[in-house]
This record gives C-alpha cells, structure tokens and sequence, in this order.
C-alpha cells in the first residue's frame, strides 16, 4: 500500500545531499517515483477487467483535474461520466492530438471559428482549426493581453459559431482571462473551447460555470503525468452540435470514444502503461486537493516575480495577466540562449528558453507540477547567485523557501 502524498516525498525537494538537479522546465515536468514504478508493470490486455478498473481510477482523477462532479461511487456507473453533463475521455498522444480531436469532431467546411493570439500555442490552435474549417485569426504581439473590445466587435457580427483560445500561453507566460471571454462567447451564441492544456490542474478553470463545450489537458504539465497522454472534457451540448457520424477523423472519432467510454473502455488500444502512470499522479493530484495545487502553483510563481524584480530583472508578460505555471523573464543584455545552456551544463538548473521571435530575449521558468518551494528556492539562488557572478545583478536577495509559499511574499 502506498503511502500519503507527505510520506511519499512529493512535498520535498531537499538540498541535505548535496548539490542535485533542479528541474524547472515547464512540462515535461519531473514525475514521482510511484508514477514512474507505476508504468513498470507486466503487459496486460486493454480489454480485460484489470484494465477497466485503472481505467476507472483515470476518469476518476481526470474528473478531479478538471473540476467536474466526481463520479457516483456506484462501480456500475461508467466513470468517465458525472452529474453535471460532461465526459472526459483519454487521448493516446499529445496535448495537440487531444486539441485536434475536439475542433475535428466540432467544426464543419462552413464553420468560422475566431482563433485570438499572442503566443505560439494559441498560432497552433488556429493551425489544428485551419484543417478543418474557416479560421479568423486575431493577431496580437506576444507581451499583449486579448483584447476583449475587439473580440466581441468580431463575434457581434454573428458570421462565428465558436471562440477557441489557448487559455495558458506558455510561450509568453500569459494567461488569458478566460472568464470575460466565456462571457463574451455566451452573450453571442457561441461555442467555446479551451486548450487547457498548461492550465488546468494548476490554475482555476470553471468549465460548467463559463459554458465551455470542450477543453483539453495534457498529463505531463500541471498533473505531472507521462508524456504522450492527453483527455478531453466535453459537455452534452457539444456531443450534440457534433452530430452523429460527423468525424473527420478515424482515430479521434468523438462517437466511437462516446460509446467505448460507457463500458469504461477506449475505441482502440490506448497507451496502457501511461494510463497507469497518469492514474497515479491524478491520484496524488487528488491528495493535494486541487485548490492546494492551484495554491502551491500561485505561491511558487508569485515568489518567482517578486525575487526576479527585486534582482533587477525584467518580467515580459504584463502585470495582471502573468501565469502560475510559468514565469517569462528577459534575458539581461548582452546575453543570449547559450547563457541558458550555461546554466545546465554548469549549474544542473534547467528552465527553458524563447521561442520562435524570442528566441535569446527571454527564459522561462516553470511553477507547475510536483515543484516545490524548496526546488524553486534552489534554482533561483542559482540563477541569480551566476547572474551576480557577471555583473549583471547588483546583489543577491534574499531566497528562501519561504517566499515561495505565500501570494504576497
């Protein structure tokens, strides 16, 4: 029998041992040792009745994860399934794979759908939606929140069927404010749809109380799952828009996953070791609590912008919509990406650099996951502590655990 969520080591991060790795990229985050011994285990058939029962410790957890009504304990009960009219369903394959299968199933030839960006995963969205409809992109620059004016002037219109937004824009740390947009969408009529992929387990998402029909999650972020698995959560409504026989895909047939999902099954053989694994991180997600998450996830980012300012360095997303999951930074002049690198070859902390035009502009730091204080403390003393080294810092705050733990330190 495993123990509890303390005895099993999540909550530490120690420096007792010596110097160690310190893992702070932004998914794949680091996974606990019962979530890796759990994917060891022998073959087994995905039809059989040990399978169904971890199936059901799955949609148990992803139902966490996601905010629904919990499953009735009523082992009859198709656990994917709960009282407030939403389905989540397991996708062997990334976070896109989970994303395309939503607009897939959704969108039709004549639908037009309002992709907003500012960031490299809401371009992705609108790229998944560009096979399968009519896409309108809203470009925005990658420092600028949505602008929410301008959304609903373009849904006013009423020649759109659905807003799709990236909710947690991990390429530029920005978190979209999903609520006004829900509102927006509700006010004319059509359907949202959220990439939660970078959000959900580690900020609050509200699916039933904003409306939305679809959303996506991948397990190797905030739930510190393995790469490789996804799960999509879809209300009643959005099956029923769907309509019978609509995919346009075979292997993400919404459907086929419908009908499979009553019996607690998959349409076609899943990733049946990931599936153990992610069983066991939903299940230490659910120990936390997910407010807890969502707490500890504010905590560390809220102590990360605070000790980055206090050094003397710049944060690039703008105040009030900075992510807690993930911290975007600018790289002090005169340095570039090969500096990040220096900082894992020499330094064993590992964060992660910009992408696409901000390549060499900025690094980012992860808050999501199993991190903890103590981690977060160690990484940044590091960063800064090699920053100082330079000259680039005047001195070294004061990093402890401590400022970590709290929204206001």
């Amino acid at each position: 029998m495993r123990g509890s969520f303390k005895d099993r080591g999540l909550q530490g991060y120690s420096m007792r041992d010596g110097p160690s790795q310190v893992f702070l990229i932004p998914g794949p985050v680091r996974m606990s040792q019962a979530t890796l011994e759990a994917m060891a285990a022998p073959a087994m058939t995905a039809r059989s009745s040990e399978f169904r029962a971890h199936m059901k410790r799955l949609n148990r957890g992803l139902r966490h994860a996601f905010g629904l009504t919990p499953s009735p304990e009523n082992e009859e009960h198709p656990s994917a399934f709960g009282e407030d009219g939403y389905a989540v369903l397991a996708v062997s394959g990334s976070g896109t794979a989970a994303m395309e299968m939503i607009l897939s199933n959704r969108m039709s030839a004549e639908d037009q759908v309002l992709v907003p960006t500012n960031g490299k995963f809401g371009e992705r969205v609108a790229q998944i939606a560009e096979r399968f409809g009519k896409v309108e992109r809203l470009h925005h620059e990658w420092d600028q929140t949505l602008d929410l004016e301008g959304i609903d002037r373009i849904l006013a219109a009423g020649s759109h069927t659905m807003l799709v937004i990236c909710h947690n824009e991990t390429s530029s740390g920005i978190t979209q404010d999903a609520a006004a947009l829900a509102r927006i969408a509700q006010g004319h009529g059509v359907e949202f749809i959220l990439d939660g992929i970078t959000s959900i387990g580690g900020i609050p998402a509200h699916l039933a109380e904003w409306g939305v029909g679809a959303a996506a999650i991948g397990a190797q972020k905030c739930t510190a799952g393995p790469s490789g698995m996804a799960s999509i959560a879809v209300s009643e409504g959005f099956v029923e828009r769907c309509g019978k026989g609509a995919a346009r895909s075979y292997y993400f047939d919404l459907e086929d996953a419908i009908k499979k999902a009553r019996d607690d099954q998959t349409p076609w053989t899943p990733a049946i070791n990931l599936i153990l694994g992610w069983a066991v991180a939903l299940e230490e997600l659910m120990e936390e609590g997910l407010e807890g998450r969502h707490a500890r996830c504010h905590g560390l980012a809220q102590g990360v912008r605070n000790l980055m300012i206090e050094a003397g360095l710049e944060l690039h997303a703008p105040s009030g919509s900075q992510s807690n999951t993930v911290t975007s930074i600018k790289i002090p002049e005169g340095l570039g990406d090969e500096w990040r690198k220096d900082l894992a070859t020499v330094h064993d902390v590992h964060v992660i650099g910009g992408q696409d035009h901000l390549k060499g502009q900025i690094f980012r730091i992860g808050s999501m996951g199993l991190t903890t204080p103590d981690e977060m403390a160690e990484g940044c003393h590091r960063i800064i502590s090699d920053l100082h080294e330079r000259g680039l810092v005047t001195k070294i705050p004061d990093i402890s655990a401590a400022r970590f733990t709290s929204h206001t330190s």
